[in-house]
């Protein structure tokens, strides 16, 4: 496994307490206005654990559903080796504003465990949301991926591994369930390139550590190791002005998709930094972001 050492991971699940709005969220007025008043909130969800750690989810479930719904997968940023889920702010809001069921995950941080670990804790998320899929109420045939920085890398990664890649050897290993689409915030696509040269980044240098292999380690949590024809729809967004992660990872990974005809979508942000956009932009990556889910058939046309 790319000179990895597996260890063992039991996927398990235990409800903590509920609480009735999650603290990232608490300002937000989109969310104390009422909309969680419609969502049963349970934080701190244990969904592994690896070793003497346990990693931990915090689920918003819509009260009283009656059809399957969908589902998206909320992955932090932070370099891989900070900030948690409770950094999240508004991202997840037009999502639960659209009554989607709503996983917003921790992850192995770099001081923890360097790569892979992270992909990994990823892959079992996914893992554990179709196992769960029944109690939940989630439309599996409607699963979403999306992050933002280190979290748009996992992403991407996590839902362009091909089943049965050596990342899922960890504790009792169901099929890891398909992915409709992957919704890349401004995400890490070529982990070699931020490890020398021009591009190098303190962050990326940190997560890979000195393994032995570290280049081999590299180039298999990268995303365009996985350029194939059957990758579900995959949209982008950066800032071309980015200095944290290069703009031309975009411009890489969408070329490399329409050179196999994956549907996809890049967003420029003309003069974008990482992340800093304006609330002007940040409407128009919605919009964007809704016509791509409705395009795939993914969001309805009435939601």
């Amino acid at each position: 496994m790319i000179g990895v050492r597996a260890r063992s991971m039991l996927i398990v699940l235990v409800l903590l307490p509920g609480i009735p709005s999650s603290a990232q969220l608490a300002k937000n007025s989109r969310w104390t206005g009422g909309l969680r008043e419609q969502y049963v909130v349970t934080q701190n969800i244990i969904y592994s654990y690896v070793d003497t750690m346990s990693d931990r989810l915090d689920l918003y479930v819509p009260k009283e559903l009656k059809n399957p719904a969908p589902v998206l997968m909320w992955i932090h940023g932070g370099g891989w080796g900070r900030l948690s889920k409770d950094s999240v702010s508004g991202q997840i809001i037009p999502y639960l504003e659209l009554g989607w069921i709503v996983a917003n995950v921790n992850y192995r941080l770099t001081a923890a465990a360097l790569a892979p670990a992270a992909v990994q804790d990823c892959r079992a998320i996914l893992r554990w949301i179709a196992a769960n899929a029944r109690r939940l109420n989630a439309d599996l045939q409607r699963i979403v991926l999306s992050g933002s920085s280190a979290g748009g890398h996992l992403a991407l990664i996590t839902g362009m591994l091909p089943s049965g890649i050596a990342f899922d050897t960890l504790g009792v290993v169901k099929e890891t369930p398909h992915v409709a689409a992957i919704i890349n915030h401004y995400g890490i696509t070529d982990v070699n390139d931020l490890l020398g040269g021009a591009n190098r980044k303190g962050y990326a240098v940190a997560w890979i550590g000195e393994q032995p292999n570290k280049h081999e380690v590299a180039k298999a949590v990268s995303p365009l190791t996985y350029i194939r024809k059957d990758l579900p729809p995959i949209f982008s967004v950066q800032g071309n002005a980015d200095p944290t992660v290069p703009y031309s990872h975009s411009i890489r990974l969408h070329a490399a998709l329409d050179s196999v005809g994956v549907p996809n979508e890049l967003m420029t942000i003309l003069g974008g930094q990482h992340g800093k956009f304006s609330k002007e932009e940040n409407e128009n990556i919605r919009l964007r972001v809704a016509a791509f889910l409705k395009k795939y058939k993914i969001m309805k046309e009435q939601e």
